[in-house]
């Protein structure tokens, strides 16, 4: 197998939940849930439904895995409100 044909088999290779929960270090269930689109602030994971089985294409999780780190980095980078050592906002007005 050529370099080429390589790199076309691992894009256009389909993965399990299991191996997608596998390779991102966390739970099925926590796989299904970004596939749902039900994790705040993480973009939802586009998935292939065939009826109760649901997989995920390789090309498709690492550009998942490209875009949400390019968006938690602006996240982190993204100024936030400034806040009394009491943990209150400036300037709400509650005492």
């Amino acid at each position: 197998m050529t370099s080429d044909s390589q790199a076309r088999s691992t894009k256009e290779e389909i993965l399990r939940i299991e191996d997608v929960a596998a390779e991102l270090r966390c739970s099925k269930a926590h796989v299904c849930k970004v596939i749902r689109g039900q994790v705040p602030g993480v973009p939802p994971l586009p998935a292939i439904h065939m009826g109760r089985r649901v997989l995920v294409r390789r090309s498709s999780l690492e550009q998942w895995k490209i875009d949400s780190e390019a968006r938690s980095v602006g996240a982190i980078l993204r100024p936030s409100p400034e806040v009394h050592a009491v943990g209150r906002m400036k300037g709400n007005g509650h005492a």
